[in-house]
């Protein structure tokens, strides 16, 4: 399959099924806007609970936090994004459209090719323009005394601006990492390819405070630590993953060395996850800026020191657009095409799915609702009886639901259900006072896989 109908096909499940939709799509959609559905809402709350639970609730070095999206126009004075955080964009002459010219094929040092019109782009005739990608805002009550305040580009600046508050609640020592998972806005200029780069978007940031001596060892254990969580927590296959260590003449000016974890998207290798050593960078800035001591004293060294920090930043909707793509799968079976997506069982949407085979027998029915009821209480299920029996297996299918119980008339004599698994298509006659057990216990197998 290539790339380009690979993407389509994704594309076209997400819309079909419910996993993702186009932001104000009845009024024409807004560019690299997008709005999840049912499916994608659960799938998107299993990427961040898994996250959550092995950083925050099972670590003793981690905390949470929660921090605000409107943020004062100092915090980004200090860290730099007022200043430095733009692109340059030139404008297409003949569609009209806008690109990020260090994206553009160069045929010139004054001349670049248009990806959309194939048009040549000369910088004489049409000048590029310095565009700052944060959204601005008015926090004022009155339009005519304006306030403005900035929405966040990321949210590793909430967790900087909180580092003293962090520490002072909870008695923390260094090293000690404060995480927090939300949305951040960048005013993108983009040509497509999905959810990958978006306007507004959500993030899973942990910023991890260490000794300046300490960082090196600190920050290769990280990159080893986030590469195994994709493979093992979030089922990706390992040949569709990549580290890529940034060269010196790509890092940013603070960084004292950046990662990068590289997926095979759709449309090829590019950025899952960046884990980066900021050094001192952020904290000293924002001292510099707030003429606050944001320093920590160590009781056992007795210095003070501005901790240096290590940044795994991981994109929610880039981590989700990954799992679906690596998850999608096309295959025939007895001259059929079936579309399937062979989720990790934690990630799916709903773990099983119920059926009584005829819909209008009401004894079968009542079985069918009952045994989805016991299971819905141990996890999620789903109830279906709206097509046949061969539609509900591939809707399944496409949705990612690791195992299907069908109540057939047999099942009110002899008390067996029928079993299938997702990926295999194996049916099994299982007993009904067994049947959650079983799945329980299959769902686990295949979860340490």
């Amino acid at each position: 399959m290539d790339n380009d109908n690979k993407l389509n096909k994704i594309v076209s499940l997400c819309r079909r099924r419910g996993f993702v939709f186009g932001g104000s799509e009845i009024y024409g959609g807004l560019s690299s806007v997008w709005d999840y559905g049912p499916l994608g809402a659960k799938l998107k709350k299993r990427i961040k609970d898994i996250w959550w639970d092995k950083y925050i609730e099972k670590r003793e070095d981690i905390v949470g936090l929660d921090s605000s999206i409107i943020m004062h126009e100092k915090v980004f004075e200090a860290s730099g994004h007022l200043k430095g955080f733009a692109d340059w964009l030139i404008d297409c002459p003949r569609c009209k459209k806008r690109f990020r010219i260090d994206k553009l094929e160069k045929i010139d040092d004054t001349c670049y090719r248009c990806p959309e019109c194939e048009v040549d782009i000369s910088t004489e005739d049409n000048p590029t323009r310095k565009f700052n990608l944060m959204f601005k805002t008015n926090v004022s009550a009155t339009e005519t005394q304006p306030y403005y305040a900035y929405l966040r580009p990321e949210t590793a600046q909430g967790i900087f601006i909180n580092f003293i508050n962090v520490l002072r609640s909870t008695h923390k020592k260094i090293p000690v990492g404060i995480a927090q998972i939300g949305k951040a806005f960048r005013n993108e200029v983009t040509t497509g390819s999905f959810i990958f780069r978006m306007k507004e978007f959500e993030q899973m940031e942990i910023e991890y405070f260490v000794w300046p001596q300490d960082s090196a060892s600190w920050y290769k254990k990280w990159v080893e630590e986030r590469y195994r969580f994709y493979i093992e927590e979030m089922g990706i296959r390992e040949d569709n993953l990549r580290i890529r260590e940034h060269s010196k003449d790509e890092l940013a000016h603070y960084a004292k060395a950046c990662t990068d974890i590289e997926f095979n998207f759709p449309f090829g290798w590019s950025e899952l996850e960046g884990i980066a050593n900021r050094g001192d960078f952020d904290l000293s800035e924002h001292s510099r800026v707030s003429k606050k001591d944001l320093t920590f004293f160590d009781t056992e060294k007795n210095e003070k020191l501005t901790p240096y920090v290590i940044e795994p930043s991981a994109g929610v909707d880039r981590t989700f657009f990954a799992i679906i793509s690596d998850a999608f799968c096309e295959e025939t079976v007895r001259g059929r095409k079936r579309t399937v997506l062979k989720l990790k069982p934690a990630l799916a949407p709903y773990q099983s799915a119920v059926f009584p085979l005829l819909k209008n027998k009401e004894d079968l029915v009542k079985l069918a609702k009952k045994i989805f009821y016991d299971i819905k209480d141990v996890f999620p299920a789903l109830y279906d009886d709206t097509a046949s029996i061969g539609k509900l297996y591939r809707r399944q299918d496409e949705i990612g639901t690791p195992f299907c119980v069908t109540v057939d008339v047999d099942s009110l004599s002899d008390g067996k259900v029928t079993v299938r698994e997702r990926d295999t298509m194996f049916q099994e006659r299982v007993g009904i006072t067994n049947v959650l057990n079983y799945i329980k216990n299959r769902i686990n197998t295949e979860q340490s896989r």
